[in-house]
């Protein structure tokens, strides 16, 4: 096998990757400092949609980033969206979670459209007018049961039907299209799923509720029924287990996990900035909070070390169709699934450690070193797929693994 050090081609395409990842997150890191970050007061405050920095990354086209550069994207790796996801959520988690949603969605279509001519043409256009993704996967009466479906795909002719009660539709009206699952016909079973493209022109939503939650207010993600007929051809030919498996799961998990390390690297540098603050007024006294801020930090590099291991593991099982089949595996499923939940944690813990240090100044909502914003933010990962879910989850996938759950990868 060729190595880096004897083949230069290697090593050319190896400095490209590494300076077109760079020129992205030089993007994204504008568009956080000169956008995102100013906004992200008044998006919380108004529970507003951040229209300002989804119009930024419409601009420089990174809504498209995942899109295969055969079909006109960028081709970006794991690696680089879980990068973009962070460099946002430090700046606004909304935004950050909306480009995450929205890359989640783009992925499932990317992986998972075979050789259809429609979705194929679809991502081209996608490239071309930046359009925005929005999910729909939950409903009312499946008890926040991913895999599960009460809606179900009537054919008509050459159309489908759909009538869907979500319990959430991420950024619904502020949508160009909805990745939407339902039973795959009307005899099918509750776990017999389909995933299909719903398109503006495709679907009326009706809101059922608002959206006055305690953090991520700006994703805008009231519930909806959804009333949708689109042509066939508009439905993913993978069943949707294989789709949320390979894909809409590993994607959720690190990508979500990416805007929560965002957040909490918000924090810290918050705190951080109060620390230093008081060290300058009083240069020989060292501050008192000083010691919690350490323990915040060394919390931020666990968290950042798992991300980091899923991302690379996510990459390298999905440039090696060889080694794919690793993501169907009860193994991964656990290891996946662990990250979620000690991301959900750690985020949450690192917030309230920041608090402790600052005090007042971070408890204050008038504060420079405020973090009532972070600490809200970070709350709603536990309920993203509830972490009691899939606590439950993983206790099924110990009974049925041996002991490859304690290999490294």
């Amino acid at each position: 096998m060729d190595t880096l050090i004897d083949n230069p081609e290697l090593v050319e395409a190896a400095e490209s990757s590494a300076a077109k990842s760079q020129a992205l997150i030089q993007k994204a890191k504008r568009i956080a400092a000169d956008v995102a970050r100013p906004a992200a007061a008044s998006v919380d405050r108004e529970g507003r949609f951040p229209q300002e920095a989804v119009a930024a990354l419409r601009k420089e086209k990174l809504l498209s980033c995942a899109i295969p550069a055969e079909l006109g994207g960028m081709g970006c790796s794991m690696a680089d969206m879980a990068a973009l996801c962070t460099v946002l959520g430090k700046a606004c988690g909304s935004t950050g979670m909306i480009f995450a949603m929205h890359q989640m969605q783009i992925g499932c279509i990317v992986r998972h459209y075979g050789a259809s001519e429609f979705f194929r043409d679809y991502l081209r256009d996608l490239v071309d007018h930046q359009w925005l993704l929005a999910s729909g996967t939950s409903e009312f009466g499946v008890g926040g049961d991913l895999r599960t479906s009460i809606a179900a795909i009537e054919p008509v002719e050459k159309d489908f039907t759909l009538f869907k009660r979500c319990t959430t539709v991420s950024y619904g009206e502020h949508a160009d299209g909805i990745l939407i699952t339902a039973r795959r016909g009307p005899a099918s079973p509750a776990g017999d799923q389909s995933l299909a493209l719903i398109r503006k022109k495709d679907y009326a939503l009706e809101k059922t509720g608002e959206w006055d939650v305690m953090g991520m207010r700006g994703t805008c993600s009231p519930p909806f029924n959804v009333t949708a007929r689109a042509p066939l051809h508009q439905i993913l030919p993978d069943a949707f287990r294989d789709i949320a498996i390979r894909t809409m799961i590993p994607y959720s998990h690190i990508l979500w996990s990416a805007v929560w390390q965002g957040i909490a690297a918000d924090a810290v540098a918050t705190t951080q900035s109060l620390i230093k603050q008081t060290a300058r007024k009083t240069p020989k006294v060292m501050p008192l909070g000083s010691p919690g801020l350490v323990d915040a930090l060394n919390l931020y590099h666990q968290m950042s070390a798992n991300v980091r291991t899923a991302v690379e593991e996510y990459d390298r099982f999905t440039a090696n169709p060889a080694a794919a089949s690793a993501l169907s595996s009860s193994a991964y499923g656990l290891r996946i699934n662990n990250l979620k939940l000690s991301s959900t944690r750690l985020v949450v813990d690192i917030c309230q450690q920041c608090l402790a240090v600052c005090g007042l100044a971070g408890y204050a909502n008038n504060s420079p070193f405020s973090l009532g914003r972070q600490l809200r933010d970070s709350l709603s990962g536990q309920l993203m797929i509830n972490n009691n879910r899939l606590r439950q989850t993983n206790a099924g996938l110990l009974l049925i693994t041996g002991g490859e759950v304690l290999e490294n990868f």
